[in-house]
């Protein structure tokens, strides 16, 4: 048709999405980034009337001021931004470099905040993306984390008048270039401190119980990596723990901070903490771990405290993610 509008076509998008951040850590800025996430039917199975109440009343009056001050106690003030926007960024950018081509285009977004899902899926279509492939940043999925990714991409694509093929990676925690860069991350802190370590702890985020008693795997596939991980590295006992609960019901056990201010008294004093469910550092791993875990350990009589960085943008993590997309990418 000679009015026929132009339309891009040919392409494939290569998406990386993480949990999500604040812009800034100004009160309403953390406000408006929890009531997202928490007003998330996957993330808070309740009631939806009664959390609405609870949430708006009460939860967002009070939180953002105590969550604000742990974001700007690691808040990367040079960037303006917080740490896992900018390895976000950074996986992104290094990832363009190494599978980029004229018809590939790689670009993330988060799930909860900007750049959202919806625009960043909008963007890449009318750039011409045909296939989509979603990697959502969570090696262990679990229906809170990667398939609420998955609902968000859904919900855009019910709009599309075009829809792309889609390819969604659900979990890698078993992936072995996944458990090779977490296993070199541990010998390489080993390697930087004058100290042995006692045991390693792997925290990962936790989940309510009663999530996994329906029948969430995420309990399952976190008690996977570490197995994986004990069978490369038999040096030093690791454990499994869960930290970051919220709210009284109780949560996958045992939990991270409880387990720290124990293990002095069980002689247990010099400790290593690894966080594999987190690809990139984040509030969760800086500042409830390294600050907050470390002051309680060290309180409870431990001696020696170190956290393993996350896998964030060095070069295992690069090559794990683009061998994970990779096996999506149609080539002609």
């Amino acid at each position: 048709m000679k009015d026929h509008p132009k339309i891009n076509f040919g392409k494939t998008g290569i998406l990386l999405v993480n949990l999500g951040t604040p812009d800034s850590t100004s009160w309403l800025d953390i406000r408006k980034y929890l009531k997202e996430f928490l007003s998330d039917k996957r993330v808070i199975e309740v009631n939806p009337v009664i959390w609405q109440i609870i949430l708006n009343v009460f939860i967002l009056t009070f939180r953002p001021s105590k969550t604000a001050k742990a974001y700007k106690e690691i808040w990367m003030e040079k960037e303006n931004m917080s740490p896992l926007r900018y390895y976000t960024q950074r996986q992104t950018s290094k990832l363009r470099e190494k599978i980029s081509t004229s018809n590939i285009i790689v670009d993330f977004a988060m799930r909860y905040g900007n750049p959202s899902i919806k625009s960043v899926m909008e963007k890449m279509q009318k750039d011409g993306c045909e296939n989509l492939i979603v990697l959502p940043l969570y090696p262990q999925y679990a229906a809170a984390t990667t398939a609420t990714v998955c609902d968000e991409v859904y919900r855009t694509l019910i709009k599309a008048r075009w829809q792309p093929s889609l390819q969604i990676i659900p979990h890698y925690e078993s992936e072995p270039l996944y458990i090779d860069a977490l296993v070199n991350s541990i010998n390489k802190k080993i390697s930087e401190i004058n100290w042995k370590p006692d045991l390693i702890i792997a925290s990962y985020h936790g989940i309510p119980k009663k999530y996994f008693e329906k029948g969430d795997p995420y309990h399952c596939y976190c008690q996977k990596t570490t197995r994986l991980i004990k069978e490369k590295f038999d040096k030093i006992p690791i454990e499994t723990t869960f930290q970051s609960r919220f709210g009284p019901q109780q949560w996958l056990q045992p939990y991270t901070d409880k387990t720290l201010e124990a293990l002095p008294k069980s002689g247990k004093k010099n400790i290593l903490v690894i966080c594999p469910g987190f690809s990139s550092d984040c509030v969760e791993t800086l500042e409830e771990i390294s600050i907050q875990g470390k002051e309680s350990f060290l309180k409870s009589g431990g001696n020696n405290f170190d956290v393993i960085p996350c896998l964030n943008d060095n070069e295992d993590h690069l090559k794990l993610i683009s061998t994970l997309v990779d096996r999506y990418i149609i080539r002609k």
